[in-house]
């Protein structure tokens, strides 16, 4: 597991289950919303984290499992960075596509490259994967 996944200890963290349902994309945005209201993080922050949120979780629902699976979702606040992460039961890694102007869906994982500071997918130790997305709360040195 890459050092990244591994939160410091003065890090703060929210952990959610939800059913596999369409229903669960909104909840989870609330419950994003409502922990960073609690963490005092506000701003384009708010709208940016929850646009990957609900693509992340979006793919979740929507991947192949075992029917009453469930979709886990964690936020991660560290220091300088927020992180939300997307939990399901399905081995199959998330495919960036290129959609074309017709398409109504297949922009999800081109949305998350674009907004996320960093983006990736982690194994599971026994079934499934973690999707997740880092945002950095304020501009690395340099950049203005």
């Amino acid at each position: 597991m890459p050092t990244r996944a591994v939160p410091p200890a003065t890090a703060q963290m929210a952990t959610h289950q939800f059913p596999r349902h369409r229903r669960s994309v909104r909840r989870a945005r609330a419950a994003l919303r409502e922990q960073l209201a609690i963490w005092h993080v506000a701003g384009e922050l708010i709208d940016r984290a929850t646009l990957l949120l609900s693509e992340l979780t979006a793919n979740a629902v929507n991947a192949k499992t075992t029917p009453g699976r469930e979709v886990r979702v964690r936020f991660v606040l560290s220091g300088r960075e927020l992180r939300v992460e997307v939990a399901d039961a399905s081995d199959e890694q998330p495919v960036r596509r290129r959609a074309s102007d017709d398409d109504e869906s297949g922009r999800g994982l081109a949305l998350v490259a674009a907004l996320a500071d960093a983006w990736g997918v982690e194994q599971r130790k026994v079934v499934g994967k973690v999707v997740w997305a880092l945002i950095l709360l304020v501009p690395p040195e340099g950049d203005a």
